[in-house]
């Protein structure tokens, strides 16, 4: 096992990380704060085009790639929420590819010799060039007991670099909570802890293989697909050998169409599998990109890296198959009714608007010509509607909407005319002899009614059923109309944020002159300085007049909303 870190080595690798990352993100940040004020301390907000966007979008991409392993993760992750970016920055974060140089053989053969022993004796042959670099591991081949194999290292060192930059992203956190919009705060709160359990997964090899063993498994009676079987003696927590599988990539077109290959069998054929993952199997390789897709001549298809997995439960797998099969038979209601079963949408949001915004979209999806001013008046209104509303998504669906999007990407490459609708609604319609379970279903409907019936007859309405239920599922939001909360309480929270910031910064600047790291110190000094000014603004004058001004409004919105009522 690798040697753990000391407290002392954590905390000055993380003030290290910690200055890396602020000086990274400070243009970044610095033009997103002049949005909201043009001239950093006052000045109204300023017009920002989707131009700037894509290229903020593109800076975003460049600066998760340059810090390394878990900000790459992090993109990627961002990539799956489209309820915390705009669609610019997930289209760019999409394109976030996870491939560097790998690191030397003479670190990575430590690591292996650490879990299994002496390379020459674990292995027949190993060949010590990478056939693959990424950011947590890299690949190489070996021969063990006369069969070629895959040998994945995770990259030396990485555990304690993921480590640190956990802890920043934690630190930094509250800040990013703090100037969001109040709406976005909800949907931004289980951000971190769906990172940090992602990320460290991905670095667990174990946990990798339990998936890539469940999911061969669950497709063994399939022969239109191959996943590589693992070998549990030279398998471990940093280790992970499994039968080496060739194939060429997916996106090849030219080299499938050389080998005789159906595109269109095979794009539809790669929809069939994940749908049955996905709303059967209730496991599934979440990271669908052509990397970690192969056909071999036959037309098989070849499964590659387990690293990122979802899993859905019986309840979930049931919601999200109507959800598709809403979706394949224009049925509007059926799909919005799935999305708040699954608490992707919020039961108080607009629903005559969410489904004509779902109405365009299915439209889209089957081909059909949407009107240029549909478009126009649904994205108005849809800008004006979606900061008002607690909308998070959940882990397992934010990875199914991953798969969605991704794999709809591959799709398209092999047959541009790819009818994924058809595909779906095929794929999930019940089959027509499927008596017993018809019935079973039924039962459980009328069963559902007698209930529902009984709980209004007993006093309890439907709509505190639904809270009774969110709230046991810990998914219970519950607003509060406040006049004072942009004065005291606003202006309390700006003042300890800034207050652990500037003590934080102090700390770091410190640690910064004892290592004599020059840039460092007067980067985190300047910036230290910034938010002592902003601490000392906060108790001004200026301040409580504005504070005056804000309780002034707040009070007169509150007055209005009393007399509409």
């Amino acid at each position: 096992m690798p040697p753990e870190l000391g407290p002392v080595r954590r905390a000055l690798l993380a003030a290290r990380r910690f200055v890396a990352v602020a000086v990274a993100f400070a243009p970044l940040a610095l033009a997103y704060w002049r949005d909201r004020q043009r001239f950093l301390f006052f000045g109204g907000t300023r017009d920002v085009t989707e131009t700037d966007h894509e290229r903020r979008a593109g800076a975003l991409r460049k600066t998760f790639v340059e810090l390394g392993p878990a900000f790459i993760k992090l993109g990627q992750l961002l990539s799956t929420r489209p309820d915390v970016l705009p669609p610019a920055y997930v289209d760019e974060l999409t394109q976030l590819q996870d491939r560097v140089p790998p690191a030397d053989w003479a670190d990575a053969r430590k690591v292996l010799e650490d879990e299994i022993g002496p390379v020459e004796q674990a292995f027949d042959a190993f060949d010590t060039e990478a056939i693959s670099g990424a950011s947590l591991g890299q690949a190489y081949i070996a021969m063990l007991d006369g069969e070629r194999v895959a040998v994945k290292v995770r990259r030396p060192g990485v555990a304690a670099l993921v480590e640190a930059d956990l802890r920043v992203v934690e630190a930094l956190f509250p800040v990013l909570l703090w100037s969001a919009p109040p709406a976005q705060r909800f949907t931004l709160s289980n951000v971190t802890e769906e990172f940090a359990a992602t990320v460290r997964e991905e670095m667990d090899y174990t946990h990798e293989r339990e998936v890539l063993e469940t999911v061969r498994t669950n497709l063994a009676d399939d022969p239109d697909v191959v996943v590589p079987a693992s070998i549990e003696s030279h398998s471990t927590e940093r280790v992970l050998t499994m039968q080496y599988v060739e194939g060429t990539k997916v996106d090849r077109v030219d080299e499938l169409d050389a080998m005789g290959i159906d595109r269109s069998a095979l794009a539809e054929r790669l929809e069939r599998c994940y749908i049955g993952m996905l709303v059967e199997d209730g496991v599934f390789h979440a990271d669908p990109h052509p990397g970690n897709l192969a056909v071999q001549e036959d037309g098989t298809v070849v499964f590659y890296d387990f690293g990122m997995s979802g899993t859905l439960d019986a309840e979930r797998r049931e919601h999200l198959r109507e959800c598709y099969l809403g979706v394949a038979t224009d049925d509007v209601e059926a799909v919005v009714d799935a999305f708040v079963a699954m608490g992707a949408l919020d039961p108080a949001a607009d629903r005559a608007f969410v489904t004509d915004v779902l109405e365009l979209a299915i439209e889209h999806l089957h081909g059909e010509r949407v009107e240029r001013a549909q478009v126009r008046d649904l994205v108005e209104g849809f800008e004006g509607t979606l900061h008002d509303l607690p909308f998070r998504m959940p882990r397992d669906l934010a990875l199914v909407v991953r798969v969605a999007t991704v794999l709809e990407g591959v799709c398209l490459t092999l047959d541009p005319d790819f009818d994924f609708a058809a595909v779906v609604e095929d794929a999930v319609e019940p089959e027509p002899d499927d008596t017993r379970e018809h019935i079973e279903a039924a039962l459980r409907d009328v069963g559902d009614d007698v209930g529902a019936s009984a709980r209004a007859a007993l006093g309890v309405p439907q709509k505190l059923d639904r809270a009774l239920d969110r709230a046991d599922r810990d998914d219970l939001t519950v607003r509060t109309d406040v006049a004072d909360e942009n004065d005291v309480l606003h202006r309390l929270a700006r003042r300890l944020v800034l207050g652990v910031a500037a003590s934080a910064g102090i700390v770091v600047t410190t640690l910064c002159y004892t290592a004599a790291l020059t840039d460092a110190t007067l980067a985190v000094g300047v910036a230290t300085l910034g938010t002592l000014g902003l601490l000392y603004r906060s108790f001004g004058s200026s301040g409580r007049r504005r504070a005056v001004r804000e309780a002034g409004q707040v009070a007169q919105r509150s007055l209005e909303n009393r007399g509409r009522r």
